[in-house]
């Protein structure tokens, strides 16, 4: 009776670890369409940034779509946000820019070196900005909740920038400025990278799988 019992506990594992290894080739397909569509979208032309009647729209598959805005940066409205690039510890400049369609939207300017926090004015007058559409992060980064009482910021969450810089009505959005690599804020630093490890997940479910089907002939053997 008891080895029926085993028998029928490695089975019941053996089910669960088949049933892993297929979601994970369930998310890899998942992932690589859309790291597809990703590099599609960087490859299309850039389209002018979404107006209010978009907004409810806006999602996934919008993200990285390359956008055009033009307007004023407003001045003295900047907010750094902890960052760490490949030029170290910073910050990312996020800037609101009051379009000249009669909405604001959240610039991410680029990124600058910890000691030139507030020392990075935007250009005055008309400007054109071209950048990536990004969503907006919301809460925080890993352990660390933003702070806009203390003004410090982890992640680039729009709605809380936007009420704690009272800016009205802004875009749910903001764009990463895609400016040449030179000065500083440095722009063009939008990293798109997904991790995709979903097979060798896959293939170690099933290989333990496999492992617990050959305990359960040698328990059964006995």
């Amino acid at each position: 009776m008891r080895g029926k019992l085993t028998v029928g506990a490695l089975l019941a594992v053996i089910a669960l670890l088949v049933g892993l290894g297929v979601w994970q080739l369930q998310r890899r397909t998942w992932k690589l369409a859309l790291i597809a569509h990703t590099e599609a979208m960087l490859a299309s032309p850039p389209v002018a940034a979404p107006g209010p009647a978009r907004w409810p729209a806006i999602g996934s598959a919008d993200l990285y779509r390359p956008v055009v805005a033009s307007g004023r940066y407003r001045s003295g409205a900047d907010t750094y946000v902890q960052a760490v690039t490949d030029f170290g510890g910073g910050y990312w400049v996020l800037t609101p820019l009051e379009t000249d369609r009669g909405f604001t939207i959240l610039v991410n300017r680029g990124f600058v070196p910890a000691d030139l926090r507030g020392k990075a004015p935007p250009a005055p007058g008309v400007q054109s900005v071209r950048g990536l559409l990004r969503l907006s992060e919301p809460g925080g980064g890993f352990l660390r909740h933003n702070d806009p009482a203390g003004d410090r910021w982890y992640s680039r969450d729009v709605a809380a920038i936007a009420a704690a810089r009272r800016l009205g009505r802004i875009a749910p959005y903001f764009i990463d400025a895609n400016q040449p690599r030179t000065g500083w804020p440095r722009g063009g630093l939008t990293v798109v990278r997904f991790r995709n490890t979903h097979l060798v997940y896959a293939l170690t479910w099933f290989g333990l799988a496999l492992l617990v089907a050959v305990m359960a002939w040698r328990v059964r053997r006995r």
